[in-house]
């Protein structure tokens, strides 16, 4: 059996709290007074859930049966947090624990599935701890998802010192990185995987046009939603349209795409064809839809190989 590349997932590890209202932004928000926005929603639900984005990648992985390796920091407050990632399968031995509190994610969600969210960072900025360097040896194919810009920026120039496979996941990070950051991340990326708008944001503020970006990185992967996703980049011939797996319900769409990133990721580690990568990710990410919070959905290999075949009309590659 061919040996699988460590899968290192560097990224955010937050507890989030989770919120909705039955109405939706456009009816509370007037365009013309914009300048003076004051608004209150009434919410329906509230729940604390765990999340980050490397965390929830990590988890999702695990449930597909890898053995993900977290690298990220924490607060004494994430103890428990951290004793139940080690018990799904999540390796957190490269966790540092800050002095700081465990950042936290707060999120409100309309009836359309619009949401406006607030990231405080806490024990994130406590990143000096977070190098790469422990795998420079080993191959490993590293995701640089959204945590500390510093971290972040540190970890690009690493891949690029080690020649190490990166995945750039910019994520939410898009708005606050500066674009040229986020241009040498995609110059050492194998792959960037981030949704439409993301995509948009990241041309404008690096000055790349979005042609010149699908040439320069090997596999660009932009998530459209409830529609799908699109593979392009240097390594593909044409655009490979993937399609959606329907969830039975939408409770929470929170965490979907780093669900999507954890199935895509389990099979572009096996040398799978893209689509069928995809289609693994588009499956996970319906599993988090169905759930509330970024970490309460459930899944076996087996599980999503069945609904993969549903889905698509294919037997999902092993």
């Amino acid at each position: 059996m061919k040996q699988l590349p460590p899968l290192v997932i560097s990224g955010s590890i937050a507890i989030d709290r989770i919120m909705s209202f039955e109405g939706r932004y456009r009816e509370h928000i007037q365009p013309e007074k914009l300048d003076s926005l004051s608004i209150s929603i009434f919410l329906s639900s509230l729940q604390d859930a765990y999340g980050g984005v490397g965390a929830n990648i990590a988890y999702s992985l695990a449930l597909l049966g890898d053995a993900p390796l977290l690298v990220g920091s924490v607060g004494k407050d994430a103890v428990l947090y951290l004793e139940k990632l080690a018990h799904d399968g999540v390796n957190i031995t490269h966790v540092f624990e800050s002095a700081l509190p465990t950042a936290s994610f707060n999120v409100i969600t309309d009836a359309d599935q619009n949401q406006v969210g607030g990231f405080y960072p806490g024990a994130m900025f406590d990143s000096d701890t977070l190098s790469l360097e422990t795998w420079r040896d080993s191959s490993p194919l590293v995701v640089v998802a959204p945590h500390d810009p510093k971290a972040m920026r540190r970890q690009v120039a690493e891949c690029k010192k080690w020649g190490l496979r990166l995945c750039y996941d910019i994520g939410q990070q898009v708005s606050n990185l500066p674009g040229d950051e986020m241009a040498e991340g995609v110059r050492a990326a194998e792959i960037l995987i981030l949704n439409d708008y993301e995509l948009s944001v990241l041309s404008k503020k690096t000055g790349m046009d979005i042609a010149l970006i699908k040439k320069t990185v090997p596999i660009l992967v932009t998530t459209h939603g409830k529609k799908g996703s699109v593979i392009e980049g240097a390594r593909v011939p044409k655009p490979i349209e993937v399609g959606v797996c329907k969830p039975t319900q939408v409770a929470d769409p929170t965490g979907a795409g780093d669900a999507f990133r954890a199935g895509f990721l389990h099979g572009y580690a096996r040398q799978w064809p893209l689509l069928a990568c995809a289609q693994a990710g588009a499956v996970c990410g319906t599993y988090a839809i169905e759930s509330v919070g970024t970490q309460n959905h459930r899944f076996s290999l087996a599980d999503v190989a069945k609904r993969y075949q549903a889905s698509f009309n294919e037997q999902m590659p092993k």
